[in-house]
């Protein structure tokens, strides 16, 4: 019989940082902070580095760092944190993860992931793609016709497992720039870890003769953040670093179907009152991540049918997009989780397919897959589309575009919908409409003919024309 040993975790917060040294950005998260003139503060410096040899002198292993809360996620006794915490530069030290057995290994994956049907099969004979109904909900094909698949946008999903993501035939691998693993786990990034990153992945980027992805030919990293046998505050911390390190790679979306309400150590379980996008490191994290120019889309949670009933968090953040699960007919999954954050602030923020989304499985066939797990990639493929669009406007137009284009926006529902559905061409062409239907009548490139209000304009490079060639203000 194999006996699993969980060692304890935790996380170490230090009293400063250098004075020197250059922000922990790469060549193009410099250059996208310029372009949406994001000054760099001391959140984008790391830390001490002479902190985290003391440390290791002292026999301390080191998992991952924040820049962003001055700290260290450590493996060490709780005898060895008592030492630690005495250190005249360590300010906290807190634990994340106990030597307890694992209580809820069970639970979460019914409540924080998916229940799965066999075989997508076409819905009828005037589909080409059994994806189709589910990028019609939020009205995504006049993009993808108009061009604006993803291009130029560079995406991080996160999760828990991407079996046989590298190998999947329905993936061009060329468009994966790389993959991090964030836990201690010792299984192979792409082995056999759980499959649900591959599911929620295959929403955005697969293609075959009878699936189309939602944002095709956006590039992507993948960064694994949950750790398989446990449920522990570290998950959390994991997902901080993954946060942290897309910044630094210059991410633009970031999609993530994770959240933590309850964990193997009851003594750790979150009040509902903590949902208020400022009590958890994660939501912390999220939101300074949507402030340094990602958008960065949440599940909103499968508790609503349950006894918990709400959100989790990282969905509670501020200045993201949580996302709500819907049928292709746009009514609300029971399952899909209530708000509003405890602060009073709407969510979900919108909704997408969840019930029923037609996916891929990690064994090479389509299915169907239930979850505000899948909505949230779908939805983050919206945003790739757009943005691909919309090269010029920053995260935070992006996401005011999406909310602004939802079916709810005027009356949002505080409880289940948010904002509602998106719609992804009102989104794309708000400016213009006013109402007046737009038809695409041409497309190149880098140009788009449209006829508005009885009247051809043309679309280049995010600025409107006349036939003329004349500047449309």
């Amino acid at each position: 019989m194999l006996t699993l040993i969980f060692l304890y975790a935790f996380f170490v917060s230090f009293t400063d940082k250098p004075a020197d040294g250059a922000p922990a950005l790469s060549e193009r998260a410099l250059e996208q902070r310029a372009k949406w003139n994001i000054s760099t503060d001391d959140l984008d410096y790391p830390v001490n580095p002479a902190y985290l040899d003391s440390l290791r002198q002292m026999g301390v292993k080191i998992y991952h760092t924040s820049r962003w809360f001055n700290g260290a996620t450590c493996e060490m006794s709780v005898e060895k944190s008592v030492e630690v915490e005495a250190l005249d530069f360590v300010e906290n030290v807190e634990m994340t993860r106990s030597s307890k057995s694992p209580a809820l290994a069970s639970r979460r994956y019914n409540a924080k992931w998916q229940n799965e049907s066999t075989n997508c099969l076409l819905a009828n004979t005037q589909t080409t793609f059994c994806s189709d109904d589910q990028l019609a909900l939020y009205n995504l094909h006049p993009l993808h016709q108009a061009g604006f698949e993803g291009q130029g946008i560079l995406m991080t999903i996160c999760d828990g497992g991407f079996h046989n993501a590298d190998t999947l035939s329905c993936f061009r691998q060329t468009l994966e720039l790389g993959h991090f693993d964030l836990t201690d786990d010792t299984v192979p990034f792409y082995g056999d870890t759980g499959d649900h990153g591959t599911k929620c992945l295959s929403t955005i980027s697969a293609i075959t003769t009878d699936y189309y992805g939602a944002a095709t030919q956006a590039q992507y990293y993948l960064m694994r953040s949950e750790e398989d046998a446990t449920e522990s505050p570290k998950e959390m911390d994991n997902l901080v670093a993954a946060f942290e390190k897309a910044d630094s790679l210059g991410t633009n979306i970031f999609s993530v179907s994770l959240g933590y309400t309850e964990f193997d150590n009851a003594e750790w379980d979150l009040p509902k009152n903590a949902l208020d996008g400022r009590s958890t490191r994660v939501s912390l994290a999220a939101t300074i991540a949507a402030r340094k120019g990602m958008l960065v889309c949440v599940a909103a949670g499968n508790e609503g049918d349950n006894n918990w009933h709400t959100m989790g968090t990282p969905s509670d953040a501020d200045s993201i997009l949580s996302v709500g699960a819907v049928d292709t007919n746009g009514l609300i999954g029971s399952f899909s989780s209530y708000g509003p954050s405890a602060d009073g602030r709407v969510k979900p923020d919108v909704c997408a397919v969840g019930v029923s989304t037609a996916l891929f499985s990690p064994y090479g066939f389509a299915t169907y897959g239930n979850g505000t797990s899948f909505a949230t990639p779908l939805l983050a493929g919206l945003a790739a589309c757009l943005w691909s669009a919309l090269p010029d406007e920053n995260a935070m137009s992006i996401r005011e575009r999406i909310i602004r284009s939802a079916d709810h926006y005027s009356y949002p529902d505080m409880y289940r919908y948010g904002y509602g559905i998106p719609d992804a061409w009102k989104a794309y062409t708000m400016d213009l409409s006013q109402g007046a239907e737009i038809t695409v009548i041409q497309k190149n490139t880098n140009t788009i003919k449209i006829l508005h209000d009885g009247r051809i304009i043309i679309l280049r490079n995010n600025k409107k024309y006349n036939l003329s060639g004349q500047l449309i203000k």
